[in-house]
């Protein structure tokens, strides 16, 4: 998986008084944890652009103070007003360590339902995984080239080696059904057929 750098410096006081100075200077105050203890430490809100407004999924890869540690994202808090980042945790990633997180689905193909004139629901737009941090993948690929009106594709179908899903596997990812344009004019049709026939009587 693809990592963003974000650069930041610890936190000397963490008291709300220095949080808000913090913030009123671009700052945004962060925490990560997983480790022996937590570390606080601030950085500027700019460098979170890319790990958060992206429909991506990235690792962080945190330099504090000159020390290199890789994470990813596990929670954000916005104002509810102005939507700027108040306040990001991260959880600290290790090599022989699985860590579970939320991963885009991408399809792949083209579905021969749809073409037909079907809908396609895709129901299950990011799916849970859990691996260790090498293993992590940019995306999950769903193959939905061989759905027919009225099929579905479920995790059974995405098993990967390298991942374990944190779903059953009766859980649908992606589904083709009948439009409802498509039923619509079937029912004109029948109705138009059946016009005459009433007439008749």
């Amino acid at each position: 998986m693809k990592s963003i750098t974000i650069k930041g410096s610890k936190r000397e006081s963490v008291g709300k008084v220095a949080t808000k100075a913090l913030r009123n200077a671009g700052m945004v105050p962060c925490v990560i944890y997983g480790g022996e203890n937590p570390i606080h430490f601030s950085a500027e809100e700019k460098a979170f652009k890319n790990l958060v407004f992206t429909p991506n999924v990235y690792t962080a890869s945190l330099e504090v103070d000159g020390q290199k540690i890789p994470a990813i994202l596990q929670d954000i808090q916005f104002h509810p007003v102005t939507d700027k980042i108040l306040h990001v945790d991260f959880y600290q990633l290790f090599d022989d360590k699985e860590v579970t997180m939320k991963i885009p689905v991408r399809l792949v193909g083209t579905s021969p339902g749809v073409l037909n004139g079907g809908s396609l629901r895709f129901t299950n737009r990011k799916l849970k995984v859990k691996a260790l941090p090498v293993n992590l993948p940019d995306f999950v690929s769903a193959d939905i080239s061989k759905l027919k009106i009225g099929s579905k594709l479920t995790i059974s179908s995405l098993i990967n080696e390298e991942y374990t899903f944190m779903h059953p596997d009766n859980t649908v990812v992606v589904q083709v059904r009948t439009s409802r344009n498509a039923t619509a004019e079937e029912d004109e049709e029948e109705e138009t057929a059946a016009a005459p026939e009433a007439a008749a009587e």
